[in-house]
């Protein structure tokens, strides 16, 4: 077998991705996607080994060590393939395309690291797989021999590939929802709403809360759609108890569990257990942006302290650990450190007792579970066991006093812990993932009446604008000074999705221009004209295989779903027919889709929601400290389908529909408020604006 000089340092080594630079010195002859490697593929008929993963990804971790740094392995690969490395945060649209693909190929999900053979003419995919390992284990075979016996496949069965191929790409194309768009009013209905609720509860754990088994996801989309499914029972008269039973059962298992960070704040992707004790401990920022959300609005909903601790300790880990000095949000913090996932985390009940008092002790042990057995590889990750008052009553001292000592402990804990060699950082910005931080911020800032959280947001929020944001159009990632990449569905929907809540916390005129802007690059360069709904990518990206229409949420809620769902808001804010009618074409093109499978469209069905019960847009318009009361009275309340926006009487000419809402010129407030298309008197009176906003608000017992 010839083979390629080894390099000691590749091609990785120019870009700023931080996964790509940590393969910038395998011995592999690594190349990023770009034409650069499709043509020499081209030119030399060799397949490309496409490699996607991601920083924090553990099994990538492993496979690297494993294989790609072996020099054996990497002769195999350099000799036979030429080799593309790819991360999915970067490039989505190929992890969307190559992750349908494994799936119509192995008619079974796939994961990370994935591990794609093409052919080099045209891209498409004829071998898909995961993790190999480097020698034969674990049922598989060892990387290298399985690389030669594809490369000897692709040399001598060059039409059976083709055959494939072609009905693969056949297969990528019917994925994308082939609904006609033009008879929305007569289809749409809320049957899958009231089925969504259904199915939630048929695979919901009565016992430990969540969905499904083990391992278990927060799937904050399948919680919010519980609570608001309760909220609108509530306000018809007869509420849906279980529904946000499931909703409290699962939120106070997570903050509980050792998914959530019981010292520093902020969640981990998932438990690998059914009790959501150990989990993998990477920090990934687009779990956490809908889960502060979540958490601030349980705290509305229902009242309970624990939820607002939740919310209040993560918004601040957020700006703590992942906050950037020039104001955009970092993407992700690694399960790993010295080499060892969890190892920052976890603990052993000796190393407590040198930190802590005796009484601390007494209290912190019990609480966190470190008077039981270990439950990480000989050590102790932290999860609730006990209830404070518990342990206090045990103890026989006063509940305030345990709740004392819990926090000195947990504060002294944490420093010591700051002490410890860190997980890596991925510190590049990508903006859809800094779009649901910032409405995560927003929605806490506005709840929790925190306006260092507003502040951070609106510094996350100006940073996209300053850095990610060219001639209309939005970039998708920005690294070491470089912004790059143009930006994908999801980054505009979740930005215009950000704004609009951070704009029911503080007026900003300039951050709603900017959203009627990023919804017209959205209509303009991202609709499908014939069948209604939104491509991933725009019309003037880079021709890959497929152009995906996404409509099912994933780790991510669907971009389709959150353009339907900002478009609508827009459009009743503003009274702009055209974000109205988008957002109606998108609902029909995905109907069918969302009515076979409804709890798997979870953003959709926030815009169905709104769509069949339009919000109530509330606008208020005065000054000074009558302005702040009017407003605190319209946001204190858990209102899911309200729109509230406080514009000072002072604001330049507004847009649209606003232009309409006067302010008063007596230095009075004057509140507008409208659902869908239908608007009530204006209100002058405090007293009369709790009767104008009651029937959308909803409180638990």
């Amino acid at each position: 077998m010839d083979t390629d000089p080894t390099p000691t340092t590749n091609r990785l080594a120019n870009e700023t991705s931080p996964y790509l630079q940590q393969h910038a010195h395998n011995p592999v002859d690594w190349y990023p996607w770009g034409e650069e490697a499709l043509a020499r593929a081209r030119q030399e008929d060799k397949p490309i080994l496409l490699s996607i993963g991601y920083s924090a990804c553990h099994w990538c971790h492993v496979m690297a060590h494993e294989s790609f740094e072996d020099p054996e392995t990497a002769a195999v690969m350099n000799a036979r393939y030429v080799n593309v490395k790819v991360d999915r945060e970067e490039r989505p649209d190929l992890d969307k395309i190559y992750q349908l693909a494994f799936q119509l190929l192995n008619q079974r999900g796939g994961g990370w690291p994935l591990t794609m053979i093409l052919t080099p003419e045209d891209q498409t995919p004829f071998f898909a797989g995961t993790y190999f390992p480097r020698e034969a284990r674990y049922g598989m075979p060892a990387f290298k021999d399985l690389l030669e016996r594809v490369a000897a496949f692709y040399h001598e069965h060059r039409n059976d590939i083709a055959q494939q191929n072609t009905a693969l790409r056949g297969a990528l194309a019917s994925t994308n929802p082939a609904g006609t768009a033009g008879d929305a009013e007569r289809r749409l209905d809320s049957t899958p709403l009231d089925a969504a609720r259904r199915e939630l509860e048929q695979s919901f754990d009565p016992h430990l809360g969540g969905f499904g088994a083990a391992p278990k996801f927060p799937h904050p989309t399948s919680i919010e759609r519980l609570l608001r499914h309760w909220a609108a029972t509530s306000q018809s008269g007869q509420p849906d108890t279980k529904a946000l039973d499931m909703a409290r059962l699962t939120l106070h298992a997570m903050a509980s569990g050792g998914i959530y960070d019981q010292l520093g704040g902020g969640f981990c992707r998932y438990s690998v257990d059914e009790h959501w004790m150990i989990p993998h401990f990477e920090k990934m920022l687009y779990d956490n942006g809908p889960l502060l959300a979540l958490y601030s609005d349980a705290w509305a909903a229902t009242g309970e302290a624990v939820f607002r601790r939740v919310a209040e300790e993560t918004g601040e880990w957020a700006m703590r650990e992942m906050q950037a000095p020039e104001g955009g949000y970092y993407s992700t913090l690694d399960a790993d450190s010295e080499g060892e996932e969890g190892r920052f985390y976890v603990w052993t009940p000796e190393q407590a007792k040198e930190l802590l008092s005796e009484q601390e002790y007494a209290v912190f042990a019990p609480v966190y579970g470190l008077d039981r057995p270990a439950n990480f590889e000989g050590r102790w990750h932290l999860h609730v066991c006990a209830g404070a008052d518990d342990v206090a009553k045990r103890l026989g001292i006063e509940p305030d006093e345990a709740v004392r000592q819990l926090a000195s402990a947990r504060g002294k804990l944490l420093a010591a812990r700051e002490r410890r060699v860190r997980p890596g950082r991925d510190e590049k910005v990508l903006t859809a993932w800094n779009g649901l931080m910032i409405k995560g911020m927003a929605v806490a800032g506005r709840r929790l009446e925190r306006p260092d959280f507003l502040d951070s947001a609106e510094r996350a929020l100006d940073f996209i604008g300053e850095r990610l944001y060219r001639d209309g159009r939005l970039l998708a990632v920005y690294k070491d000074g470089q912004a790059r990449l143009a930006g994908y569905l999801d980054d505009y929907v979740l930005v215009i999705d950000a704004i609009l809540e951070l704009l029911q916390a503080r007026w900003r005129g300039r951050d709603l221009e900017l959203a009627a802007a990023l919804a017209d690059s959205v209509i303009g360069h991202f609709a499908d004209e014939q069948e209604g709904g939104f491509f991933f990518t725009a019309d003037d990206h880079e021709a890959l295989i497929h152009r995906p229409k996404p409509t099912f949420d994933d780790s991510t809620p669907s971009g389709n779903g959150i353009a339907a769902y900002v478009l609508a808001r827009l459009g009743h804010l503003l009274g702009e027919e055209r974000y109205l009618r988008a957002a109606e074409r998108a609902l029909a093109s995905a109907w069918e889709s969302v009515r076979q499978v409804p709890h798997a469209h979870g953003a959709l069905l926030l815009a169905l929601e709104e769509y069949l019960y339009p919000p109530q847009v509330v606008i208020l318009r005065g000054s000074g400290e009558a302005l702040a009361e009017w407003h605190r009275r319209a946001i204190r309340a858990y209102a899911p389908r309200r729109l509230s926006l406080a514009i000072p009487a002072d604001a330049p000419s507004l847009p649209g529909a606003l232009a309409g809402r006067r302010a008063p010129s007596d230095g009075t407030v004057t509140a507008y408020v409208c659902s869908g298309m239908t608007c009530q008197a204006p209100v002058s009176e405090f007293s009369a604006l709790d009767k104008a906003l009651g029937d959308a608000e909803a409180r638990a017992d």
